[in-house]
């Protein structure tokens, strides 16, 4: 694979936050070089979201933080280094003939342009779609917008707890209907980010037959509406409104959160034969009424969950896992960040990567969710870099930028 499944792809990326971000970053993660434009001074608005904010290790080793009194010129946002790996940052001033112009040329030497402008920001800088073609007729274009680049709300902003309420989310989540609750990530600026790399990935693809880019659209809404799944069905199909039922599905019985004498257990009984395993070993009635289904679960649900948080009160958490893993149901305790971070099945997968940043030294971080092996089952392994500091690049890319180079690939 070389360096990478996207190794010949150069993305401009115009984004801040996390959407977009996000979505550059897994373009970056399959080998894409990815170009990150940021403006003078303060850069992508994560550089100040915080806390918490790192500095260099102190005496200690340990990576200062900003109690310790560093200022914060010095600190670096966890939530930055969240979103940003395998990039290169450039600072340009996009209202200035010389950062236009360096855009431009950007432009032309690239693959793929990222936004998440507000609708009609990137026209009024001078860059609408119709010059976006001129420039790079080869060019796939991926633009985020909260609500939709048209319709009614078409050009309000969005950000994550906002289109999470909006789009429904929080309505099913929660301990109960009337207690809204966010989802603990941000995870419309996530999925979108995703449906949005996927998206690019699919016009790369359809380029390669027709020689010419496109324009793909998503946005926080979109992302969320996507994510659904059998909860949208409810209401589209059988005009159900799903409400936040805690730690407990919708429609199975029993999945979900139980305590154990010392803590707390998940299960998915999730077919007949489970349940047929899984109610004799903990002295539940198989086949009673209420019990011989999963539709009687469900509509006896109180009562079935009752029983099991009963006879799971009398075990351990690990005597219920060591018991629920002997006749097959599964089952697994719920982690803090830290126990998943430090667990070994974890980083077997390689989702924790170290890199050695310009300021902090080697940190871990989340690594890419996709692994990619050969038929003879070697696998393709990518040396990460680190988050860049503001404008690490700006002067090696305008530097590539100034040599001759012709303004559209065969």
């Amino acid at each position: 694979m070389g360096s990478g499944p996207l190794s010949d792809v150069t993305v401009v990326d115009l984004t801040r936050a996390l959407a977009g971000p996000h979505a550059a970053m897994m373009l970056a993660d399959l080998g894409a070089r990815v170009i990150k434009v940021e403006t003078p001074g303060n850069g992508d608005d994560t550089r100040g979201w915080g806390p918490p904010f790192v500095g260099p290790p102190g005496a200690t080793g340990e990576l200062t933080r900003a109690e310790d009194g560093t200022s914060p010129e010095d600190l670096v946002a966890t939530y930055f280094l969240s979103c940003n790996r395998n990039k290169e940052s450039i600072t340009l001033d996009l209202k200035s003939e010389a950062g236009k112009s360096a855009l431009t040329e950007l432009i032309r030497r690239s693959d793929v342009l990222m936004e998440n402008f507000r609708p009609g920001v990137l026209d009024r800088l001078g860059f609408p779609m119709e010059v976006l073609d001129q420039l790079n007729p080869r060019l796939v274009v991926l633009s985020i917008s909260g609500f939709g680049h048209d319709g009614p709300q078409g050009g309000r902003a969005g950000y994550d707890q906002i289109a999470q309420g909006e789009a429904g989310l929080m309505s099913m989540t929660g301990p109960a209907a009337d207690e809204p609750t966010k989802v603990g990530v941000p995870i419309s600026d996530v999925v979108s980010g995703m449906y949005g790399a996927y998206g690019v990935l699919a016009a790369l693809h359809e380029r390669a037959r027709t020689g010419r880019g496109r324009v793909v659209r998503t946005s926080l809404l979109a992302g969320v509406v996507g994510v659904h799944a059998y909860q949208g069905t409810r209401w589209t199909v059988a005009k159900e409104v799903p409400v936040a039922e805690g730690n407990h599905h919708p429609a199975i019985c029993p999945y979900g959160l139980f305590h154990s004498s010392d803590g707390t257990v998940q299960i998915a009984v999730g077919s007949e034969g489970l349940w047929q395993r899984f109610a004799p070993a903990f002295g539940l009635p198989v086949d009673a009424p209420g019990f011989a289904s999963n539709s009687q679960r469900v509509a006896n649900k109180i009562a079935v969950r009752a029983a099991v948080e009963d006879a799971f009160g009398r075990f351990t958490t690990a005597e219920l896992l060591a018991r629920l893993n002997e006749v097959g149901v599964p089952s697994g305790e719920v982690k803090n960040l830290q126990q998943v971070y430090e667990w070994d099945q974890t980083r077997s997968q390689g989702l924790v990567i170290e890199v050695d940043h310009p300021t902090l030294g080697p940190v871990e971080l989340p690594g890419p969710p996709l692994r990619f092996f050969d038929s003879d089952g070697s696998e393709w392994t990518r040396r990460h870099t680190a988050p860049p500091m503001l404008g690490q690049h700006t002067e090696a890319v305008l530097s590539w930028l100034a040599e001759p180079q012709p303004t559209a690939r065969d």
